[in-house]
């Protein structure tokens, strides 16, 4: 195990890995402005113009009647299939987001052919069925693995933000058998490994800008599902907190007794011990959604497939710099370029 001194920690990072030749990650500075938790946030979510990526777009329909919309960034075709990142979003994100073209466009200039997917109701299209997505819906990622490896890919990195990344998480704890050979690493940003710590901390009053932004968007979806389905919005607008609306919506509708009960299943952190690939878990020491108990590093320290990272500065989503890659994106191609191995063809790409 290493990790690094509290001052290191302090101005950097604080790395928590199991393996013993562990290489510490280069400290993010950010930009005296951005020494914030807060900041950093709001600046990378409504601040950064990313170009767009030239995305090509294929509608995925489900064994189960529904559909998944996947947003392709491939290298021209030259010999054997490049290795694919598989990135996802997180709570009502989209494959649009700047962090997730940011990611896109970055790894992609690394050499990787990568699949940015959207959630079930995410892609700007209501999904055709009651259920959505959830903190712990790996059967969607499943399913997005399976068909790409039927369109001819035998090797991945997985990326995945906040939600996203705790599914990535769980996703992999659940293939632990299966994982070692086809995915060859993953980088998860940013994520609440205790969903009920994490739900309860941002019902607090410092984070209710927050509540506020995701309750619009959630009601929203809701009330358009009460239109197709049998569905009631009684107290809907009255909700304030991830516990009401999960107790009254996400449990009962994806099959979980209540909001206590979806988290304790649906939370990365008890399954952690059981991953086994490479796996860097990168949580800003000031990000503002995140509580103590979603920073794992017991977890970390007993399984050497697993890297904490905490850098004392980033916020949620965030890591800025003053221009390009954004560290984070930087920090998971450099991951990569460790586990990943991309032959170089003809393109050059």
């Amino acid at each position: 195990m290493r990790q690094t001194t509290t001052a290191q920690a302090a101005s950097g990072v604080q790395n928590t890995n199991g393996a013993q030749s562990a290489t510490p990650a280069p400290a993010y500075q950010p930009p005296w402005w951005l020494r914030n938790g807060h900041a950093q946030t709001v600046f990378a979510s409504l601040g950064r113009d990313v170009p767009p990526v030239p995305y090509r777009r294929e509608r995925l329909d489900t064994d189960d009647g529904d559909f998944l919309d996947l947003d392709w960034l491939a290298h021209e075709a030259s010999g054997s299939p490049r290795p694919l990142a598989v990135v996802a979003h997180g709570l009502e994100g989209n494959t649009h987001r700047p962090y997730m073209v940011g990611m896109a466009r970055t790894l992609h200039e690394a050499g990787l052919d990568v699949l940015a997917w959207n959630f079930r109701g995410c892609s700007e299209e209501p999904n055709r069925l009651l259920r959505s997505y959830h903190s712990g819906a790996t059967d969607d990622l499943r399913r997005v693995l399976q068909h790409a490896e039927r369109s001819g890919y035998a090797t991945f990195a997985l990326v995945g933000f906040s939600l996203g990344g705790n599914l990535t998480l769980k996703y992999l704890a659940e293939e632990a058998e299966t994982a070692p050979g086809r995915i060859a690493a993953a980088v998860a940003i940013s994520v609440p490994v205790d969903l009920a710590a994490g739900a309860a901390h941002l019902a607090r009053w410092d984070n209710q800008g927050y509540m506020v932004y995701f309750m619009r968007k959630l009601r929203r979806k809701v009330y358009e599902k009460a239109e197709r389905f049998p569905l009631s919005t009684e107290g809907l607008d009255r909700m304030r907190t991830f516990q009401a609306f999960d107790d009254a919506y996400t449990a009962p509708i994806h099959g979980f007794r209540d909001a206590d009960d979806y988290w304790a299943r649906c939370s990365a952190k008890p399954h952690l011990h059981r991953i086994a690939v490479p796996t860097l878990l990168l949580n800003a020491a000031d990000d503002p959604f995140l509580p103590p108990p979603c920073y794992p590093h017991a977890e970390a320290e007993a399984n050497p497939k697993v890297t904490l990272e905490v850098p004392a500065y980033g916020g949620h989503v965030g890591f800025v710099t003053r221009e390009g890659a954004y560290w984070s994106e930087r920090r998971a191609a450099a991951f990569f370029a460790e586990h990943v191995t991309v032959e170089s063809t003809a393109d050059g790409g």
